[in-house]
């Protein structure tokens, strides 16, 4: 298992690898909420208040008190053991954005898919995307206080995910179930042999 590290501003010295991971998902999944509830340094945010240039083209249905949208990216960082240490960037959600996602995928090793149950069908087209670029990803369910609770049984078929495809709950407000989620996609990664996690027997 990973453990999490002390929430240091500086890295400690015994860090050997950074590993860039990509938080994706549809229109006000979640994803600012979940990179500033998790990094341990003040993330970086490109938000802007949203304009009735908006209406018609972003959907806020469930979204009343959503005000400001993500226009490029989120960046925070969270150290997870003494040796490895996340690097985390959000993507915008909507699709007019998605032209950014070229950029922000070099170099990722693994993709944390935030989905919202209530509007499980936003996230097909996410999906897709990241089956297109190759991407390993585990997918994290965003609970809401209004969402309808689901079998993982029943969501894995709904998003057609191979049996594989890490499937957790979480709550983007909350540090701990969050952490949990990102362990688990890294924990899905280097079972696949692309990360070391595990610290070195003394």
């Amino acid at each position: 298992m990973v453990s999490v590290g002390s929430a240091d501003r500086y890295l400690p010295d015994t860090v050997q690898q950074a590993v860039k991971i990509l938080v994706v998902g549809a229109f006000g999944v979640g994803k600012t909420t979940l990179v500033g509830s998790v990094s341990e340094i003040e993330p970086l945010r490109t938000e802007e208040v949203m304009t009735e240039a908006s209406v018609g083209v972003d959907d806020l249905a469930g979204m009343s008190t959503k005000t400001t949208t993500t226009v490029a990216m989120d960046f925070g960082r969270i150290t997870l053991n003494s040796r490895l240490v996340l690097y985390l960037f959000g993507t915008p959600g909507q699709r007019r954005f998605w032209d950014l996602w070229e950029g922000l995928a070099e170099g990722a090793l693994g993709v944390l898919v935030l989905v919202d149950t209530r509007r499980l069908e936003d996230s097909f087209d996410v999906l897709e995307q990241l089956e297109l670029r190759g991407l390993p990803f585990a997918v994290a369910i965003n609970q809401f206080p209004d969402s309808e609770e689901y079998a993982t049984r029943e969501l894995r078929r709904a998003l057609d995910l191979l049996p594989e495809t890490p499937v957790v709950l979480c709550d983007a407000r909350d540090r701990a179930p969050s952490v949990d989620a990102l362990i688990s996609l890294v924990e899905y990664v280097s079972a696949a042999g692309t990360v070391r996690t595990k610290e070195p027997a003394s």
